[in-house]
């Protein structure tokens, strides 16, 4: 790839710092989590609510919309709006708390992220908000009512934005230099009448110094110079001002909790948290501090806004002294960051000549980068409670995460999303490195080795799996995610970073043994694990005892487990090529798979095993009590996940691992029992490759049989998470005359397991979806075009492996993409996503899609894993066959 401005910063330096210190790192929400959480049972939800949110001072984190910080989160800058009609000022994002929604927690918000470059150099985000006062009591109480046969009832439902009674405000940033930024704020009337305006950039300190800490005793300090400049007094950052120009007023209060308020304890400071809110809803000067200092303060716009038309203001972040003139070369320096940031990507998307497709994945693109968080939570600090509190501490009942006291962390990480989502999810943070791979493959590279380090990884080996409950498991998807990110960033640079390879390498040994030790219950090599991220997706709640007693052996979490042995012994034997030490970690690798393959094929050598000749399907294995065993045949994901379990090796790379080629020699030559469970090593495929696979190529056909059959996996947008045969025939369990159910539902889900919020019993999710297009790829990399596949199943059209797959892929990104009558799939049902001039080219990444007809599901902004678009586009346009018909043979 070509060089560009933009990249050389990216390659100026590794970490963030410098040009990335400062960032879209602040959250959209902190009320509500769990590193806020002081309560004695655990109730995150209940302790810091949304209305609470603006009084108490937060303890880890801040949150605010559209806003940036440094990358320790010192100094946090965001934007507050007033409508003139709203009891509070809009000063973060409102949504359902999990007990609210009928599908658990939903923000109810209208905003997106258009661009961002991997240095922040340049970012825009739009924020929707209306003029009427915003419903906030009609949501909560809609959510409520609503079953959960119901859809969740969105802001757009309210009719709120029906006749155009709202205002576009466009945030911009663009960088000066590392410490000199400039911002941009830009709101449109979008009513046929004038209407007011009050829009408030907010600078202010994350507070450090109210726990009783000697240490984080200092308080730094804020102070207003006339209605033109805020000055930022940091010990640890330094002094720098914010230049407003044509302010009516600063205002300033103190980021501190308002104990009178929240309470009833009188308040230490004068001039809370909530002081700036009060004096702008009120008009009472008596809320913020007539001396101008602080560590919370804002600069007052207040405006009105004719029909139609808009209102720009203009501030500056900067270390440095403007003598005065600190605007003079603002729009040359904002025009040439935006010129920059299209040079970025014209040679990103050099490949992409469709519009609509540049313009989803540059979103997508905009989505991952304006999704990084301040991440911060020492959980021993945490389980004891601060020596002081705005409240009394009585401890905790439920100690959450008490396992997990060395944990410690204080770093830029890749959220989900940063509202519902505020906090790291181990396997989705795994995905989420491919795409960013694409744009800053040092950052991505980070993220990896940062989840590996000592104070994330338990002492155990265990990879923490998101903030609920580190304990939890996720699927191991990091060996996988590792390669990928090697790949691409070799491709794109034309050297591999075997460093990298080799220190992640060592990490994921620690949690690969720990995944033997503690999920092999039996210790034959099958896998259970529970949760493995699927939420609902069995019969059973799998992170918690079966009811009946007993244990299940899953297929997803043994087919995890050979994917992870394949990942490790391609690692392994790319490192071996510079030190060839590691060839004896590639031997190991080889037979540790080799064993899982055998054990899925006969569990503990009883003749049982995963793959159900009858059905053509790999199912669960429930074994009860009384020793008696039984599969749980559910046709979902897990059964497919074995397909990810493949890797090739092809004799050159087999010519220079000599020793490792020896080991497979003997193994295959002495070990012939183990060397069945290879698919075909001594006939080489296509150029003179091996493939190392659960599936030899019968059972690969009856599972992409099923797979590709548009009446149970294969929807219109993708790979449903479980058959649509089951929405006829559910699967039923009976245990004492209860009976537990497993039935297809396409949308939000009917149950209440893992918070009612997530549902794999038919949705489409773009992880699962792409791990299915990346391991097909190998596969047709070994076999080619002589193996053959009916897709769809019983549409008589025959083509190659890699075609079916391309049109898997195309079915995914068509998910965002007009159809023939001019609708996008995923705003199914809303009219003013997709007709609206000033709606119909904004895109929203949803956490999964309806498994009939797209609609998107779930969290609106899971740029996270659903980013995955953008790789998808790009593999599109590799393999050149979207825009061509595939030459299929029809019987």
């Amino acid at each position: 790839m070509g060089n560009s401005i933009e990249r050389d910063r990216i390659y100026t330096r590794a970490d963030n710092k410098g040009w990335k210190k400062w960032g879209p790192y602040l959250s959209e929400r902190s009320w509500g989590t769990v590193r806020e959480d002081y309560s004695v049972h655990g109730n995150a939800w209940g302790f810091i609510t949304h209305d609470m949110s603006r009084s108490r001072a937060y303890r880890w984190g801040e949150d605010g919309i559209g806003g940036l910080s440094d990358n320790k989160g010192h100094v946090c800058f965001a934007l507050a709006f007033w409508n003139h009609n709203d009891s509070i000022i809009k000063e973060r994002l409102f949504g359902l708390t999990g007990p609210e929604g009928n599908h658990g927690e939903d923000v109810k918000e209208l905003y997106y992220y258009l661009d961002s470059t991997p240095t922040h150099s340049y970012m825009k985000m739009l924020y929707k908000y209306p003029q009427q006062p915003f419903p906030y009591t009609r949501l909560v109480d809609e959510g409520r009512r609503r079953n959960r046969l119901e859809p969740e009832f969105e802001l757009v439902e309210t009719g709120i934005f029906d006749s155009n009674q709202y205002f576009d405000i466009f945030i911009e940033y663009a960088k000066n230099d590392e410490n000199d930024i400039l911002i941009k704020i830009t709101a449109y009337n979008r009513y046929s009448k004038a209407a007011k305006l009050t829009m408030l950039p907010t600078l202010w300190f994350r507070n450090t110094w109210s726990w009783g800490y000697e240490q984080y005793a200092y308080k730094p300090i804020l102070n207003g110079i006339s209605t033109t400049q805020i000055a930022v007094d940091h010990k640890l950052l330094g002094k720098y001002k914010l230049y407003c120009e044509d302010a009516d007023e600063l205002v300033f209060c103190e980021n501190e909790t308002n104990t009178e308020r929240l309470y009833g304890i009188p308040n230490e400071s004068l001039f809370c948290k909530d002081g700036i809110n009060d004096y702008i809803t009120s008009g009472e000067k008596k809320f913020v501090n007539p001396n101008q200092i602080g560590s919370k303060a804002s600069a007052r716009y207040a405006r009105t806004i004719q029909p139609g038309e808009s209102t720009t203001i203009r501030l500056r972040f900067s270390q440095d002294t403007h003598n005065g003139q600190p605007f003079a070369d603002f729009d040359t320096i904002f025009n040439q960051r935006l010129l920059e940031a299209d040079e970025f990507y014209d040679q990103l998307q050099s490949n992409i000549t469709d519009p609509e497709l540049r313009v989803i994945q540059r979103q997508a693109y905009a989505g991952m980068l304006w999704n990084k968080q301040f991440y911060y939570y020492n959980v021993n600090e945490w389980l004891k409670g601060d020596p002081k509190m705005p409240t009394p501490f009585h401890g905790r009942a439920y100690q959450r995460n008490s396992g997990w006291r060395h944990m410690y962390t204080a770093n830029i990480l890749s959220m989900p999303d940063k509202w519902e989502y505020p906090w790291f999810a181990a396997w989705d943070l795994a995905f989420h490195t491919l795409t960013l791979a694409r744009l800053d493959p040092h950052f991505a590279k980070r993220q990896l080795a940062v989840i590996l380090r000592e104070y994330y990884m338990h002492p155990n080996g265990q990879i923490p799996a998101y903030e609920w409950n580190f304990s939890d498991v996720n699927p191991p998807v990091h060996a996988w995610a590792t390669w990928k990110v090697y790949e691409i960033d070799r491709d794109m640079n034309g050297k591999g970073d075997i460093n990298f390879l080799e220190r992640v390498f060592h990490k994921l040994l620690l949690n690969f043994t720990w995944w033997v030790n503690r999920k092999d219950i039996s210790g034959n090599s099958v896998f259970g694990g529970g949760f493995l991220g699927l939420d609902n997706i069995g019969v059973f709640d799998r992170s918690q005892p079966l009811p009946m007693g007993g244990h299940i052996e899953q297929a997803d979490g043994t087919g995890w487990m050979a994917m992870y042995t394949l990942n490790m012994l391609r690692i392994s034997c790319e490192i071996a090529l510079t030190r060839p030490t590691y060839q004896d970690m590639a031997s190991k690798f080889f037979e540790h798979f080799l064993h899982i393959a055998a054990a899925m094929k006969n569990l503990g050598g009883q003749g049982i095993s995963l793959w159900d000749e009858d059905d053509q399907f790999y199912y669960d294995v429930l074994h009860t009590p009384n020793n008696a065993s039984m599969l749980l045949k559910i046709r979902s994901m897990v059964g497919l996940i074995p397909l990810f379990a493949v890797e090739i090796l092809d004799d050159d790379l087999l010519e220079k691992l000599p020793d490792f080629k020896r080991r497979v020699e003997w193994v295959l030559t002495n070990r012939p029992d183990l060397a069945s469970m290879i698919s075909r090593w001594h006939e080489p495929g296509k150029g003179a490759t091996h493939l190392l696979s659960l599936l030899r190529g019968h059972r690969m056909k009856m599972l992409l049989k099923r797979m590709f059959d548009e009446t149970e996996f294969l929807s219109d947008y993708g790979i449903r998470a479980l058959s649509k045969y089951h929405g006829e025939k559910p699967y039923e369990f009976n245990l004492n005359g209860e009976i537990f159910q497993v039935k297809y539902v396409p949308n939000e889900s009917e149950t209440s397991l893992f918070g009612g919020n997530s549902n794999w019993r038919g949705p489409i999710w773009f992880p699962v979806n792409y791990l299915l297009i990346d391991s097909l790829l190998k596969f047709y990399n070994y076999y080619g075009d002589d193996f053959e596949i009916e897709y769809p199943t019983n549409s008589g059209q025959i083509m190659s492996i890699k075609e079916a797959t391309v049109l898997v892929a195309e079915r995914l990104v068509n998910i965002f993409r007009r159809d023939e009558s001019g609708k996008i799939p995923a705003y199914n049902g809303y009219e003013k996503y997709q007709d609206d001039p000033h709606f119909k080219d904004l895109h929203l990444f949803f956490e999964y899609f309806h498994g009939d007809n797209g609609s998107g599901l779930g969290a609106n902004h899971q740029t996270g894993w659903t980013g995955l678009v953008a790789d998808l586009i790009e593999f599109l346009y590799q393999h050149q066959l979207q825009k061509e018909p595939v030459h299929a043979k029809v019987l």
